[in-house]
């Protein structure tokens, strides 16, 4: 047995409209989503966060600080 990690930016409820063939969509998602584990991140992104730059407009690099 192995352990598959699907990360995805859409959200699960909208995965089902991202295929054309709604028959290939139920059997897709059917087995990806059955016995599976969810995890939603909810927040700022981390790549945000650790570049130091705080909500500076475009070419603006002022660094904050702590």
């Amino acid at each position: 047995q192995h352990s598959t990690c699907v990360v995805s930016q859409i959200p699960v409820e909208l995965w089902y409209e991202q295929f054309s063939d709604s028959t290939l969509a139920d059997a897709v998602l059917d087995r990806l989503v059955h016995d599976a584990y969810k995890i939603q991140l909810k927040g700022e992104s981390m790549r945000k966060l650790l570049s130091g730059v705080k909500n500076a407009p475009e070419g603006d690099k002022t660094v904050a600080t702590n």
